[in-house]
């Protein structure tokens, strides 16, 4: 990868302000392009360590030219009475999707909100499975998954008691169907898995997440592989549509005794059948290696969440240690050459 593909950091976005629903951070926006304007959806925590969403538009990928002093989104029902996190957008034949984390201040389980003018929304409710650890945990027994599934059960009984829920965070939607079918990326640890669906409705009924954990292998996209995913991979950004197939970008965490440091990296999927990989990066795309993005409300993080395309400039969004947003820049041809060559390893 060195010396053929450049990634360039071009510094802070957005940094916490005085308004009282981001004065400790800023970070994880999800993006949506409309031309030359880049709308951020970002999550915002407040000094009690509530979250909320604000919301800011760029001219050009770094030009802020609007930006909200107050919430475009905040805690509205039981289930996010500690925040709304970390959405991603994407439009689906006119529709804005918005999936976003709510917390209860135990469990994180994915939601969903539309829109039709990215400025009102109605929320639409939990669509992660409401399975408790436990029961997951039988399931993952009898399809004889790997022993991190089983270490990511304890840690979250541990950290939330035996009747948790599966800990779903860094969902989004495909821009586009398969086959009429809806697809959504999510992660149960410590794996990226994809579940398809024909209407929102079957991820609120709980029999369609159980037959859909026990045939969980068969929907894993991507597991964790390399040095710098040692403890878990997650989402990105919703993946992008090219002529070579879809280009994800994703992030993986190293786990060290001294800290957890999080890439961002990147995959290619098939066009017709995302749960087959053309390419992927052995290396990291970026990692925290700047001041800000080492030090912050949580070190070593740089978090990509969203993209936006300026002709053969591909503009990365990322959460800096969890404090601010950042924006990086690659070539989007010379990412796709190098994801293809990859593939060659991965056969």
């Amino acid at each position: 990868m060195k010396g053929k593909l450049k990634v360039e950091k071009l510094g802070i976005v957005l940094a916490p302000t005085e308004n009282k629903f981001e004065n400790r951070s800023v970070l994880n926006p999800g993006v949506y392009q409309e031309g030359e304007f880049v709308h951020l959806f970002y999550r915002a925590i407040d000094k009690r360590l509530n979250s909320s969403i604000g919301y800011a538009k760029l001219k050009g990928p770094t030009k802020v030219v609007e930006r909200w002093d107050k919430p475009i989104l905040k805690s509205e029902f039981n289930y996010e009475r500690k925040g709304v996190e970390d959405p991603r957008i994407v439009k689906i034949n006119g529709t804005f999707y918005m999936t976003y984390v709510a917390h209860d201040g135990k469990n994180a389980l994915c939601a969903y909100a539309t829109s039709q003018n990215l400025k009102e929304w109605e929320r639409k409710g939990i669509i992660s499975p409401k399975i408790q650890y436990d029961s997951a945990g039988k399931i993952f027994l009898r399809e004889k998954l790997k022993d991190r599934y089983f270490m990511f059960e304890s840690y979250y009984e541990e950290y939330g008691g035996k009747n948790v829920y599966l800990w779903e965070k860094d969902a989004f939607l495909f821009p586009r169907k398969f086959k009429n079918k809806f697809a959504l990326v999510h992660r149960i640890l410590p794996d990226v898995q994809v579940i398809f669906f024909h209407n929102f409705k079957q991820l609120q009924e709980g029999n369609y997440w159980h037959h859909y954990l026990e045939n969980l292998p068969k929907y894993v996209m991507l597991e964790n592989k390399y040095w710098f995913e040692s403890r878990n991979i997650g989402g990105g950004a919703p993946p992008i549509e090219t002529k070579k197939g879809w280009l994800l970008i994703y992030h993986a965490v190293e786990e060290l005794n001294q800290a957890r440091i999080y890439h961002a990296a990147a995959a290619l999927l098939d066009k017709h059948n995302p749960l087959k990989i053309i390419g992927r990066l052995n290396q990291p795309l970026f990692s925290p290696e700047l001041d800000w993005e080492k030090r912050g409300f949580v070190p070593n993080i740089t978090f990509p969440t969203g993209t936006a395309l300026f002709g053969d400039d591909l503009y990365i969004y990322y959460g800096a240690a969890d404090k601010f947003i950042a924006v990086a820049r690659t070539s989007l041809k010379k990412l796709l050459a190098t994801l293809i060559e990859s593939g060659k390893d991965l056969k």
